[in-house]
Formats: C-alpha cells, structure tokens, sequence
C-alpha cells in the first residue's frame, strides 16, 4: 500500500503537544501488545495497543482524542444515533462513545481476526457488556450486510493510504446510498439548512475528524472522489467533516 508521505513519529504528538494520551504503560505477558492509560473527557480508558501492527490498527491516532472533544461540544447531533465507525484500530473511541453518550455504535475494520479480539478485549477492560458489535470488512469488497441501517457513519484520521481513497469511497458510498432505516424513519437534512450550514445533521452521514497533516494534492483526491461520487462534502468545523449523499431532499414535516 502507497501511503501519505510523512513520518510516523509524526502521528505522535511532541512532547507540548496535548493529545489527551496518558504516560503509563506496560507491556503485556506475551510481549506483543503494550496497554497504555488515555485521558479522554471526563474519563479514561485503558488500551491495548499492539507493539506493531501492518495496517496501523495498533496505533491510538492524535485525531481520535480532538474528535472526542468536537463529538462532546456537539452531542446533540449524535444522541440518539445508530452509528458504525470505520476503521476502529483499538476501539477506543467507540468505547468512549458507548461509556459517555450509550451510542448505539458498531466497530469496524479490515479483515483481520486480531484487530477484532483486541477490540473485544478493550471493551471487556473497560466496562463494556455485552461486548461493542463488530463487523470485518475490506474496504471496496462486497459489504457483508446488504441493507445497512446505521444513520451516522464516524472515523478519526483513516486518510492515511492514498491508494485506498477508491475503496474507501466504495464503502462509503454504498453505506449511504444504501441506508434502510429499520423504524421506517424519512431519509432527511436537518431543518433550517442555509449555505451549507446546519442545526443538525443529515439521516445518513458520514462525521469525519482528519488531524494529521497530508498533502493538499492527497486531501484533494479524497474529497474530490466523493465529489465525483455523488457524495456532497462539507467541512463543518475543527477538520471535522460532513459527507452525505447528494440526491437527500429535505423533510417538509
């Protein structure tokens, strides 16, 4: 995989940089994960992380710590919400999700067995029964659910393989543009929408935080895709971003 060019000690935050990630860690019995305290808002949560990981699932991002800030000054838009997160790595947002708001939410990520039993692990660590639902799924292969019911779509910093921007764009697409609402729900904006703004947010979306600094170029290859995806992109504040599909019209009730 082609990924963006920039370091990945870059991915951490320097030393006067608040990242909202603790200092303790320890190494687990097998050598092979490392658990580390993160201060979230108004909580922590205790994380295993793998020692290293080929698709970085064992990386706790910069962006998900300011996510989690944006996601609680904004919690109206998310309350009440079934949401899915793309590229769930360690499952530490969803856990917070679950813990500070009980989201209805489902983790995802790429096929692998290990990143699904070290999601489960970190739920069991912190508190969450029954376990998070969890879905292995290659970006850009057939979806394995083939009527997707989950209204808020959330990821944290998953720009990083440029040559994934199709796949991914693939995936996105087909959860929004297949969006079946289960309690018969419209598909609707938020009432009062002006100029791209809105009091709320759209039935379906996907909220997307992206910190990590990467091209212009790359930036423009992502959003410009769903562009030309039929996807409306609109940035909404702190690199967070609201992609939802073209073709929604407005509720009239």
């Amino acid at each position: 995989m082609d990924i963006a060019l920039f370091s990945p000690s870059s991915l951490f935050p320097d030393e006067d940089d608040s990242s909202g990630s603790g200092g303790e860690e320890k190494a687990d019995t097998q050598q092979s994960y490392v658990e580390r305290k993160h201060e979230f808002p108004q909580m922590e949560l205790f994380i295993r992380e793998f020692s290293f990981h080929e698709l970085n699932a064992n990386l706790l991002w910069p962006g998900t710590f300011a996510f989690a800030e944006w996601l609680v000054q904004n919690r109206h838009w998310i309350e009440g919400r079934r949401c899915i997160e793309l590229g769930s790595g360690t499952g530490a947002l969803a856990i917070f999700l679950r813990r500070s708001f009980d989201l209805d939410i489902t983790t995802s990520d790429y096929d692998d067995q290990e990143i699904e039993e070290n999601i489960y692990h970190n739920c069991r660590v912190n508190g969450i029964t029954p376990i998070l639902p969890h879905i292995k799924h290659t970006w850009g292969d057939r979806f394995p659910i083939t009527d997707p019911d989950w209204d808020l779509i959330i990821a944290s910093d998953i720009l990083l393989y440029v040559k994934q921007y199709t796949n991914l764009i693939k995936t996105l697409s087909f959860l929004l543009k297949s969006y079946k609402p289960k309690d018969g729900r419209a598909v609707t904006l938020p009432k009062n929408e002006q100029n791209g703004v809105s009091e709320g947010l759209p039935r379906p979306c996907f909220l997307m935080s992206w910190r990590r600094r990467i091209g212009k170029e790359d930036e423009s290859l992502f959003f410009g895709g769903c562009e030309d995806a039929g996807l409306d992109v609109n940035h909404i504040g702190s690199r967070v971003y609201c992609i939802k599909p073209r073709e929604i019209t407005t509720n009239s009730n």
